[in-house]
């Protein structure tokens, strides 16, 4: 039996420390947590930073890192600083090194790398080995030579060899949401369709529980099955909440594809113990062709904005017509004084309170107090932005409906109104890359760290 302890859905979003305090009193095996993903768009991947505070960060990670002393175990995190770039593993590293010297600690800390050189990706494309995904973008040497930052997500075989070396700590670049917590019970010959499965339910921590905001989950892998318990006196793990998480970021609900095959829970059968915990039985593991995920981000030109806000009536219940006229407007100057050709650019224009979110999808048409206006500019440089928003800039705080009536006045809540957003990425990488061995595409690293 393997008992896996997680104590949120990603380091850096908080936990129930009390909660925490039970888990580890009940002598885990080995404590995980995810360290990002893709949710919050590819910026963050592409320029190799995280998405969370550091100070955040290195609070949540000291007591974790006093938690696995204290219990004894390995402390393993996946998708090291929201991206899981090369940069992010060094820049968590760097984060542990500071904490071991300032607690007075020594420890062995694997990093695993998931970063994939370019000449790598491209020798995958020319061979063969790399498969599209459903809706994946074109591909092509081009569009790998563009890409900033390319990581292959990791699995279980991984995150085992960094734990075989006897870590302490294990700092994982990306890797999927379920191998941090499937890779010691695999490992340990726990039955692998229940591992998977298991890891499934526990990869957002709380979240599959009556009480997702708690945080922290504790579950036990054997040879048939799995069992969930929440660690929060207020929360409760019910057949009802374990069985919907797989339909949580997941477009099949029976099915989910991870390095080295995929996980069935067709036969899956889900028994309340109690009023807290859950067990789970059926799961299979059904073993295929070794691949690994790819994600690669590129910079596909550079924004500045503006924010102005309307309420006057008329203006706001004719705020589409008047946005329209201005993009119309602002796209000709662009032409006519910057010499750039309709493909060169964007101007969009966001109603914040009437469809800003969904767009033409918008079916509501209720009339707000107030619009804000966002206006967005995408160029081939900063510079140009820059200088489009500016020519944008008399529209959003005076431009009339119409060209007979008085010149109205808008507010801007900031001076100088245009704010330089930078650099501007898309995920351009959706494919799998297979492997012939499982470490290919991956540097695995052990680091002595701190002092006794």
């Amino acid at each position: 039996m393997t008992r896996v302890l997680i104590p949120a859905g990603a380091l850096g979003l908080g936990y129930d420390r009390n909660a925490l305090e039970r888990g580890l009193a009940n002598r885990p095996d080995i404590i995980a947590i995810d360290g990002g993903s893709t949710d919050s768009g590819p910026s963050y991947l592409g320029r190799g930073v995280s998405k969370y505070s550091r100070a955040s960060t290195k609070v949540e990670w000291r007591e974790l890192m006093q938690a696995r002393a204290k219990a004894g175990v390995p402390l393993v995190i996946g998708t090291a600083g929201t991206c899981g770039a090369d940069q992010t593993v060094d820049w968590l590293l760097q984060i542990t090194r500071e904490i071991a010297a300032e607690e007075g600690m020594k420890v062995r800390v694997a990093t695993i790398r998931s970063g994939q050189p370019k000449e790598r990706v491209k020798a995958a494309l020319a061979d063969g080995r790399l498969r599209a995904l459903p809706a994946a973008p074109e591909i092509s040497e081009t569009v790998i030579e563009d890409c900033s930052n390319i990581v292959a997500l990791a699995g279980v075989e991984q995150v085992a060899a960094a734990l075989a070396t006897g870590a302490d700590i294990v700092i994982a670049g990306r890797t999927t949401d379920t191998a941090i917590i499937a890779a010691l019970p695999i490992a340990r010959g726990d039955h692998a369709g229940a591992a998977w499965h298991g890891a499934k339910i526990g990869e957002c921590g709380a979240l599959a529980t009556t009480n997702p905001n708690s945080g922290v989950i504790q579950i036990d892998f054997d040879d048939a099955g799995f069992t969930v318990e929440p660690m929060a006196p207020n929360a409760a793990a019910t057949p009802y909440t374990v069985s919907a998480h797989m339909l949580y970021e997941n477009s099949d609900p029976f099915i989910l594809h991870e390095p080295g095959g995929h996980l069935d829970v067709t036969g899956s059968e889900y028994e309340a113990l109690d009023k807290r915990r859950v067990r789970v039985e059926g799961s299979k593991w059904v073993k295929g062709r070794y691949t690994v995920k790819l994600e690669g981000a590129r910079v596909v030109g550079h924004q500045s904005v503006g924010l102005a806000v309307m309420r006057d009536r008329r203006y706001v219940q004719n705020a589409r017509e008047w946005a329209a006229d201005v993009v119309a407007k602002v796209r000709a100057k662009i032409e006519a004084r910057m010499g750039l050709s309709p493909d060169d650019f964007d101007v969009e224009i966001r109603l914040i309170g009437m469809d800003a979110t969904l767009g033409t999808l918008e079916n509501r048409r209720d009339v707000p107090v107030e619009v804000g206006v966002l206006g967005i500019l995408t160029c081939p440089t900063q510079e140009q932005a820059a200088e489009a928003a500016k020519i944008m800039n008399p529209y959003l705080l005076h431009h009339p409906l119409t060209e007979d009536e008085p010149m109205p006045t808008f507010a801007f809540p900031f001076s100088p109104a245009e704010m330089q957003r930078g650099a501007l990425y898309e995920f351009c990488l959706n494919h799998v890359m297979e492997l012939d061995d499982p470490m290919a595409a991956f540097t695995l690293e052990v680091h002595e760290v701190g002092h006794a």
